[in-house]
């Protein structure tokens, strides 16, 4: 059945989602910024990324600022985002801003779906409360709150928000079975109807913060295999032999994006609140944030071994987005290094095709002839598939590549200084 919908937020979850549902329902996308609703509208994509970018080409999707539109739907979907401050506490006010807004327009009957990424009783505690004391509507009589976790991987084309699997939680069943209508009629994927709220709300921070802890185990192997003058890359090909019980990571510079390095804080926080201590989730946390500070030590050594100081040294930094071809420098570690490498006088140039915002230089051959030293910190194909005689040719004394994504044995063989993280040196 048709139905009329709008989607609050339009970044990184909620484009691409108002644009695919729009090929079906009704879609009016809400947002309070104006210059990102007028870009849309002329079918310019605000978010970098070439799914969304495609979805909006051939949506029929409104895009507005005019909240009183919440009135005429039957679904509204909640996608904004959940950050953490400076002291890496839970940021909940764009959750609570945007349902204080929804529920000033709401009417008896609709169906609230949140999918912003929250800690386990967000819904209960904090979105149904608020929703009842501006409406003075009863929930699960004359509205329902549902729990849809966002599940997007940004530059991901196998996997989109078109065939990603999903869970729907809510307190009654009527209202996660019509959620689950909503959301099949125009995503082809399986979608599992979970029993509680906060079992909803418990499985995006699950599944992210189950990445977290293992890429902090690997990183923190790779530098145990540092010292030991181990090849990591070497132990996790052997590792992968084992058919069963074990999952690949792999190394880098440190952990980014609006998921990974941020979800765990939130379970982290809610369980302090009712007096449990994770220190597992805060150890990972910990060992993540400080990568960038152990690949500006590399480098620090590694100019060291050449005699050269860190204090007016020229070094390239490729790379500034949290993840290969994207644009998008959500909490990078790009950020810290580059910030390490200022205070202590280096001359820092960036370039990053994704993120020109951020660059200094506009191609990768400026940048090399301007660097003694050059750090690949994100694995764009540009950096992964480049002719490494480029590097010889601008005379780069050392290679710092974090993430090991390039041919080790090919730099060195061209009488280059590679050096990875986990490699043994």
């Amino acid at each position: 059945m048709k139905q009329k919908v709008c989607i609050i937020g339009l970044g990184y979850v909620g484009l691409p989602l108002a644009c695919l549902a729009s090929k079906v329902h009704d879609v009016i996308g809400l947002d309070i910024d104006g210059k990102k609703v007028d870009l849309i509208n002329q079918k310019m994509s605000p978010v970098s990324e070439k799914h969304t970018e495609s979805l909006l080409q051939s949506s029929t999707l409104i895009a507005s600022t005019d909240f009183t539109k919440i009135n005429d739907a039957n679904i509204i979907v909640v996608c904004v985002p959940t950050p953490i401050d400076d002291k890496q506490l839970p940021d909940l006010k764009p959750l609570i801003g945007a349902t204080t807004s929804v529920a000033s327009h709401m009417k008896k009957g609709q169906i609230l779906i949140i999918e912003s990424t929250i800690h386990p009783g967000t819904c209960e505690e904090i979105v149904i409360p608020l929703v009842e004391s501006i409406t003075h509507l009863k929930h699960d009589h004359d509205f329902h709150v549902v729990h849809c976790p966002e599940r997007i991987d940004p530059g991901n084309m196998k996997w989109t928000i078109q065939n990603i699997p999903r869970v729907i939680g809510s307190k009654n069943p009527h209202a996660s079975q019509a959620a689950h209508d909503f959301y099949t009629s125009f995503i082809d994927a399986n979608f599992i109807i979970l029993n509680s709220l906060k079992a909803a709300e418990a499985t995006k921070i699950m599944e992210n913060t189950f990445r977290d802890i293992n890429i902090a185990f690997i990183n923190e192997m790779a530098m145990s295999f540092d010292v030991l003058g181990i090849d990591i890359i070497e132990v996790i090909k052997g590792a992968s032999t084992k058919p069963f019980a074990f999952m690949p990571h792999f190394p880098g510079p440190g952990v980014g994006g609006h998921c990974i390095p941020v979800d765990p804080y939130y379970l982290i926080e809610k369980a302090k609140t009712n007096g449990f201590s994770h220190r597992f989730l805060s150890l990972a946390r910990e060992i993540n944030n400080s990568m960038p500070d152990y690949v500006f030590k590399i480098i620090q050594n590694e100019l060291n071994n050449i005699n050269l100081p860190l204090k007016g040294t020229r070094i390239g930094i490729l790379g500034y987005a949290y993840k290969k071809n994207i644009g998008d420098a959500r909490e990078t570690p790009a950020h810290r290094l580059i910030h390490l490498l200022h205070e202590q006088g280096s001359t820092v140039h960036i370039y990053d095709p994704f993120v020109p915002q951020e660059s200094t230089h506009l191609s990768l051959a400026s940048i090399l002839n301007d660097s003694d030293l050059v750090v690949f910190v994100t694995d764009h194909d540009e950096f992964t598939q480049m002719d490494y005689t480029l590097l010889k040719n601008n005379k780069t004394k050392v290679v710092i590549d974090p993430r090991n994504v390039l041919d080790q044995e090919k730099i060195i063989s061209l009488g280059l200084k590679h050096r990875g993280v986990g490699r043994g040196h």
